[in-house]
C-alpha cells in the first residue's frame, strides 16, 4: 500500500500541471511586501517585466526551461523559470507565471513543495570569463527552499557555482518573478537568463 501511495504522490505534479492556467500580466498590480535576490547573477541583458500570482495565491512549485548541451554550439543553459501558484494549499486550481523565458530549450515537469510555499532560492551561475568563443552560459540552475523546509532543485546544467541563498520571504511566500534576460544575439555568444528576483507577499489575516 505504501509503495502505491508513493507512486500516486510522484504523479501528482504531472496531473496538477494539466490544470494550470496562465496568469500572464493580469495581476502585476498586486501589492507585494519585499523582493528577494542573490548576489551572483551575471551582467548581461536587462530586467524585463514582472509577473505576479493572483491575489491570495503563492508559488508552491516551479519548472525550468533548459537548453540541452550542444557540442559544438552556443550553449545558453537555463532560459526560463515558471512559478506555479495556488491558494491556501488547494492545488486543484493553479496559475503559472514566468516573465521573460528566453528562446531556447524545453520545459521540465513541475516540482512542488509537499506542503507550504516557496520562500527562498539559490542560483548556479557560470560567470563571464572574458575570452572569445562560448565563454559564459550565465544561469545554469536554481534551488528553492519551501517554507516547510523541503529543498527543490531544478533540472539545469552543470556549469558554474552556486552562490549564497537569498533572503527568506517571511509571513507569506514568493508571489512574483522578474528575470534579467540577454536578448538574442545574431551570430554572437548568447547567455539568455542572467539573473532573477522574486517578489514576496504577506499572507492576509484570516477573517474567522
Amino acid at each position: 500500500m505504501e509503495s502505491l501511495l508513493g507512486a500516486v504522490a510522484s504523479l501528482a505534479p504531472f496531473f496538477l500541471g494539466l490544470f494550470q492556467q496562465e496568469a500572464g500580466v493580469a495581476f502585476t498590480s498586486r501589492p507585494y511586501k519585499s523582493e528577494v535576490n542573490v548576489t551572483n547573477g551575471e551582467r548581461f541583458g536587462n530586467w524585463t517585466w514582472p509577473e505576479m500570482c493572483p491575489d491570495q495565491f503563492f508559488a508552491v512549485g516551479f519548472s525550468t526551461r533548459v537548453q540541452a548541451y550542444l557540442y559544438p554550439g552556443d550553449n545558453t543553459a537555463m532560459n526560463g523559470i515558471r512559478l506555479i501558484c495556488s491558494k491556501d494549499g488547494n492545488r486543484s486550481l493553479t496559475y503559472s507565471v514566468e516573465s521573460h523565458t528566453g528562446y531556447w530549450g524545453n520545459w521540465s515537469l513541475p516540482q512542488f513543495c509537499p506542503s507550504g510555499v516557496l520562500s527562498s532560492f539559490q542560483l548556479r551561475v557560470e560567470g563571464h570569463r572574458g575570452r572569445m568563443g562560448d565563454d559564459s552560459t550565465a544561469v545554469n540552475n536554481i534551488k528553492f527552499r519551501c517554507s516547510s523546509g523541503r529543498l527543490l532543485k531544478g533540472t539545469g546544467t552543470k556549469w558554474g557555482l552556486y552562490g549564497e541563498w537569498s533572503q527568506n520571504c517571511d509571513d507569506g511566500g514568493i508571489c512574483g518573478i522578474e528575470t534579467k534576460m540577454e536578448e538574442e544575439l545574431s551570430g554572437g555568444d548568447n547567455t539568455a537568463l542572467n539573473d532573477v528576483r522574486f517578489r514576496c507577499c504577506a499572507r492576509e489575516p484570516s477573517s474567522d
